[in-house]
């Protein structure tokens, strides 16, 4: 067959087209999506973050199934109680070693990433998280909910949703608002798909990561979470993750405030729980220094203690949703509520100070719904005349805990409400959410996931007009001694002589004070070299040049959260 000349129509089409794809794209990368493009760009994020949270979901499944050797693992806790005690050690200690070398290897810190980097990302990193450090951490959070430690699967999945968006704004040239867009419209998918809960997947992600209500950025966020939702019903079809006996109702209006009562318990409980999961952290930090034990066994040495915990507690390996669902239906006596609460607090403490990976939503449903069953036994038993079912409580403590935990009241409500498809009993879910979190987040920074990135020096809890501070660079903005504005070399040799320098490597977080405490207008810049260096002096930072970066960088987040 003869080619077809290059003058043919259908050449010439095609070269046409393959010319504009070429000059779409490059405007795309230069000037960023338009408005139906990103919309566009939104739908195919969601249904990408979909797929991966539902194969997250698949892979922790199928991973149960080959270390348990169970068909059914809905009800995993039952069938491990059935297993040889030594098994049920060496399934979570062999996870753990797994994991303990892959976080070795592949971060740098030997830490699994989660839902607060993916704040993190989205407040200074333009919308972008760690990508290799991220694939390993979703692997890591994988192998360890499969083989038995005790976290959730939601922060992994939202990081890794985080992975997506972060791939998609580097092909694109993303700039930080479309950058961070983006990452919300990922997370909203994957949360979507994992709970089947879509408006509660967009609020999260504008509750939780992007921290504002931006109308710009909400209808893509709805797209991409919808596209979420899809994939799930497509897999499991349309179903809630719980299902209630009965409708419960509320009884009379004087029961409510037993539920402010409940939201005050709860947020004491959720606190319990992240103050002992820091505690754990920070205690085998201090054990893994003294000891010199390397770092990849630390998850070692937290799947052992699982694993002896789970010989007579099956219920604290894994999600917990079998537990979960006990608490609901009722299924549960008072003792064992308290007492499996106490136990899956030590668990989820040990699961995530051990450095094994996963995240901390799931657990905190299970452990509200134990607290709001025990409380609702007790308030039920009290004042029997007065009270609904005591199973309304395990539902209101089950949003109390995980309202607090995650400082987000508004999207965990919903989440709630979309778990068990139980609209009713929204009154008294809202007055224990309300107090929950009015109690814990005075507690704690606000979250759990704020108060991680605290510990880490990163402080976003007090919001943009404090961390900006700390992305805002020196060396960035002092005048160099060639400026025709820069400071005078000797007012500067002899501010250093008294002490007061900053190295060029700083932000103006550390620079601020200075000025105050010094009463100067500028701050000598130097670089400090290793000791008995000589110190070189870089230039000046006036103060007016960083108030001024200060003010354009509130500005660009005042139009961002009100766009």
């Amino acid at each position: 067959m003869s080619e077809m000349p290059q003058d043919h129509p259908v050449v010439t089409a095609l070269r046409t087209l393959m010319g504009e794809i070429r000059r779409g794209w490059l405007v795309l990368r230069t000037r960023g999506p338009s408005k139906l493009q990103f919309w566009f760009i939104a739908l195919l994020i969601g249904i990408a973050a979909g797929f991966a949270a539902l194969l997250f979901r698949k892979g922790i499944e199928a991973l149960e199934r080959l270390a348990y050797g169970t068909e059914d693992t809905a009800r995993l806790h039952s069938f491990v109680s059935s297993l040889d005690w030594y098994w049920v050690i060496a399934v979570p200690t062999l996870g753990g070693l797994v994991v303990g070398l892959i976080l070795h290897r592949f971060t740098p810190d030997a830490r699994a990433r989660s839902v607060a980097d993916v704040i993190e990302g989205a407040a200074l990193r333009n919308g972008r998280v760690e990508r290799r450090a991220g694939l390993a951490s979703a692997i890591s959070s994988m192998i360890t909910l499969g083989t038995g430690g005790s976290s959730g699967r939601e922060g992994p999945v939202v990081h890794l949703a985080g992975l997506i968006a972060s791939w998609v704004s580097h092909r694109i040239n993303a700039d930080g608002i479309t950058g961070r867009d983006l990452l919300g419209c990922a997370v909203a998918a994957a949360v979507s798909a994992s709970f089947n809960a879509p408006i509660a997947g967009a609020l999260f992600a504008l509750e939780v990561i992007l921290r504002h209500f931006a109308l710009h950025a909400f209808a893509p966020i709805v797209i991409a979470s919808v596209a979420g939702t899809v994939i799930n019903r497509l897999e499991f079809g349309d179903v809630t993750e719980f299902v209630l006996p009965t409708a419960t109702a509320l009884e009379f209006y004087v029961e409510l405030p037993a539920f402010l009562l409940l939201g005050l318990v709860c947020g004491l409980v959720a606190t319990v729980m992240m103050k002992a999961i820091f505690f754990t952290d920070t205690l085998a930090e201090y054990a893994q220094t003294r000891s010199g034990l390397p770092r990849w066994l630390r998850p070692t040495a937290a799947g052992a203690i699982l694993g002896v915990i789970a010989i007579a507690f099956p219920h604290i390996i894994g999600v917990g949703y079998e537990t979960t669902s006990a608490a609901l239906t009722g299924k549960l006596l008072l003792h064992e509520a308290v007492v499996f609460a106490i136990l899956k607090v030590a668990a989820v403490a040990i699961t995530l100070g051990g450095r094994m990976g996963g995240g901390v939503f799931s657990p905190s449903l299970m452990l509200g719904a134990l607290t709001g069953l025990a409380f609702g036994l007790i308030a039920t038993a009290v004042f029997p005349e007065v009270s609904g079912a005591h199973t309304l409580y395990a539902l209101a403590g089950m949003g109390a805990v995980a309202a607090a935990v995650l400082g987000a009241p508004i999207s965990t409500t919903l989440i709630v409400f979309e778990l068990t498809g139980d609209w009713q009993t929204g009154l008294a879910v809202m007055v224990a959410v309300s107090t929950s979190t009015a109690l814990a987040s005075r507690m704690v920074k606000r979250s759990f996931f704020l108060t991680q990135l605290e510990r880490r020096g990163v402080h976003l809890a007090a919001g943009p007009h404090a961390y900006l501070l700390s992305i805002q660079s020196v060396e960035s903005l002092m005048r160099a001694p060639d400026h025709p504005r820069s400071a005078p070399e000797d007012e500067c040799w002899k501010l250093i002589e008294d002490g007061v320098y900053i190295d060029a490597a700083s932000t103006l977080e550390t620079a601020m004070p200075i000025y105050e405490r010094a009463g100067v207008y500028f701050i000598p810049v130097v670089s400090l070299g290793g000791e008995g260096a000589a110190v070189e002096l870089r230039g000046a930072l006036f103060q007016v040049d960083a108030l001024k970066a200060y003010n354009r960088a509130l500005a660009a987040i005042s139009e961002e959260e009100h766009s």
